[in-house]
């Protein structure tokens, strides 16, 4: 991850807190967010994406025309498909950029997957939480210690444990960071147009039914009329078909 010479997170100006607190910044678009957060916090905002989801190819292409040199970041967990590496090459080709490529940490998946084996994920709740934790998680809190900001890809039609996100939060799962979600109130429809209109480069295994794609193991493609997040951890209740990365959507908040 590229860092500054001074890692440690500024606070949160009190002009800048006062438009969060206030809810101006809910009427915005979605690229307004974006301009609004590079204009305060660019270089120490990034987009989290996992490259698997066609929402964060779209903030990632939205970003980049605002600011080329914004920041985008992907957490690797060694489980990623090929078709994910796949377009972060060609994302790397068509606009130039620096991903920045975060991984778990070597001992703790070593540790993890010999006490419980390699696919402990299908056991129960608590063994998938765990991978969780240790592939994305604790990556995720390495990232974002670095950082003033950050993008992420939600949107509140995407499921239960979404449905009450706004579009600039203060993150307090995550130290108090700016977090923003910039299409919070799109749809799915809105999503597709953009991608069309603008050639913007999208995982292929959407072509083969794949809504979203995380890790391999996780993720499957649908049969039509599905819920589009019965494609992840679909062996699970909906209410849990969270990695924990958004905690505070995971519990039903709105991570104010």
């Amino acid at each position: 991850m590229r860092t500054d010479a001074d890692t440690t997170r500024k606070p949160i100006a009190p002009g800048i807190l006062a438009e969060i607190e206030s809810g101006r910044l809910e009427s915005l678009e979605a690229h307004e967010i974006l301009i609004w957060g590079v204009k305060n916090f660019h270089p120490r905002l990034s987009l989290a994406t996992s490259f698997g989801g066609q929402e964060g190819m779209v903030l990632l292409d939205m970003l980049h025309r605002i600011e080329p040199e914004s920041r985008v970041f992907l957490l690797d967990t060694g489980r990623l498909p090929q078709a994910t590496y796949d377009l972060v090459d060609r994302v790397r080709d068509r606009y130039g950029k620096n991903i920045e490529v975060l991984f778990p940490r070597a001992e703790s998946v070593q540790e993890m997957v010999r006490e419980r084996g390699l696919n402990l994920f299908y056991a129960s709740l608590e063994d998938r939480q765990r991978c969780c934790q240790v592939r994305k998680v604790e990556p995720l809190n390495r990232a974002l210690s670095e950082l003033d900001a950050w993008v992420s890809a939600l949107r509140r039609d995407q499921g239960v444990t979404r449905e009450k996100i706004r579009k600039v939060e203060i993150d307090t799962a995550h130290g108090g960071i700016v977090k923003l979600n910039p299409l919070a109130d799109w749809s799915f429809a809105q999503v597709e147009q953009y991608v069309s209109a603008h050639g913007v480069p999208v995982n292929r295994l959407h072509r083969e039914g794949y809504p979203t794609v995380g890790c391999a193991p996780c993720s499957r493609a649908i049969r039509p009329g599905e819920d589009p997040r019965a494609g992840r951890w679909w062996w699970e209740n909906p209410e849990t078909r969270e990695c924990g990365i958004h905690p505070g959507q995971e519990e039903g908040g709105s991570g104010i």
